[in-house]
């Protein structure tokens, strides 16, 4: 099994998903060095919060270092004169705005629909299990951070628990796996699914030019005719995304340490598809099928 790294004291850490800033003590492991024969196990909270504490070190860091991930990834951006050159239809305008407010809604706590979606995600993953409370150590069996998710919500807002709960309650078959990682020849460290998730909200966020008044990069621009045709094209391209992430972990046998590399691939490839003259609807990206395998 991969050695523990232990960190240079004193360092701080900042999580990509919350931007938040915290000392080395919080997430430095309090367990000694696992026994060589540890297997891992989801229903081990304390090793999940563990992980997940530890894994925000690997996941993509700050948004500036995101930024820094995606300006290298290559993804074309047209000329003045080319960008022109596209104007937008209204349905696009229309839905590209309402898309934006969402990106806009940070997760609040106080909101009665917000706390409404957050025990929806909860009865989705775990319909047997009763959640004890909004703040319970049970949530990190599904990769939080600590017990209280909401604030793991801070760097990427409200969408990407929409993105969640839209991906367990449209695909769940497909969700319940990755969820419980029961495809494959798994890490004895896994990546901690719900903060995948955040990652992968802010990942398409960015790659597809989101927070501009309107894409000037062909993945971004072909992504607005798949909006459309489907008011719900993010939502299910974040499906169509998390489990390209989960196959491309499988095929590269990863461990937490290369999620960084993980998520890249996965956002070339998705870069590829979206940039496919011949694809007008969600469905005819050619890794749409992962959903159902």
């Amino acid at each position: 099994m991969l050695p523990l790294m232990r960190l240079q004291r004193r360092q701080h850490i900042i999580f990509c998903a919350t931007n938040h800033r915290v000392d080395e003590d919080e997430i430095y492991w309090d367990s000694k060095k696992p026994d060589e024969d540890l297997s891992w196990s989801l229903s081990s909270r304390q090793i999940i919060s563990q992980l997940a504490q530890f894994f925000s070190i690997a996941m993509v860091g700050t948004r500036a270092w995101i930024g820094g991930i995606l300006h290298r990834s290559g993804n074309k951006r047209l000329g003045s004169g080319k960008f022109l050159n596209f104007p937008l239809t209204q349905i696009q305008e229309e839905r590209l705005h309402k898309l934006q407010e969402r990106l806009n809604a940070p997760f609040d706590e106080t909101f009665p629909n917000h706390r409404e979606t957050l025990e929806a995600l909860w009865k989705a993953a775990y319909p047997k299990r009763k959640l004890k409370g909004l703040i319970s150590d049970q949530w990190k069996d599904m990769g939080w951070q600590g017990p209280n998710p909401s604030t793991d919500f801070r760097g990427c807002g409200f969408i990407s628990l929409e993105n969640l709960v839209f991906f367990a309650k449209t695909y769940p078959a497909c969700f319940h796996r990755l969820l419980h990682k029961k495809k494959g020849e798994r890490a004895t460290w896994e990546y901690p699914f719900a903060v995948a998730g955040i990652n992968v909200s802010f990942m398409l966020i960015q790659m597809l030019d989101l927070y501009s008044a309107k894409p000037k990069c062909i993945p971004g621009l072909n992504f607005l005719k798949l909006l459309e045709d489907d008011e719900n094209a993010f939502d299910v391209l974040f499906c169509i995304a998390f489990a390209m992430v989960d196959a491309q972990w499988l095929a590269m046998h990863a461990s937490y340490m290369q999620f960084n590399e993980v998520l890249q691939a996965t956002r070339t490839q998705l870069e590829r598809e979206l940039s496919l003259e011949d694809v007008n609807k969600i469905q005819e990206l050619p890794a749409y099928n992962m959903l159902f395998q």
